[in-house]
Parts: structure tokens; sequence; C-alpha cells
């Protein structure tokens, strides 16, 4: 059997991610600003940025416990 989850590496994961997700949604917008941006690194930086989501909505449904258990 495998162990559950440790809350307290979820949480941190979430910390760090949520402040990656930040960090590229800023960075995307000062690409949009500048008019010679490559669109190619934005898209790479959306599709980033989109991941993360994914992956901090993956980490929080972890911290809800399993009630079929």
């Amino acid at each position: 059997m495998s162990q559950p989850p440790d809350p307290a590496k979820i949480t941190a994961q979430l910390v760090e991610l949520r402040s990656e997700h930040r960090d590229l949604d800023a960075a995307i917008e000062r690409l949009h600003a500048d008019i010679a941006a490559d669109e190619l690194a934005i898209k790479r930086l959306k599709k980033r940025k989109l991941r993360i989501k994914d992956m901090v909505a993956y980490l929080e449904n972890q911290l809800i416990p399993d009630l079929d258990a």
C-alpha cells in the first residue's frame, strides 16, 4: 500500500507553483507590451503557465480527503 500524500509537502509545492504562475503571467504581459516580442516565446510561456495551473489543480485535489477510504 502506498503512503498518503504529505500535506506539508503538497502545500509547499503549491506555494512554489503559484509563485511561478504569477511570474509567468508577468513575463507574458511584458512580452505582449513589446511590439517586437517573439510570438513563439509567448506561446511557450502560456503553455508552461497552463501546465502549472493543471499541476496546481492536481495538488489541490490531493489535499482533499478521500471519502471512499
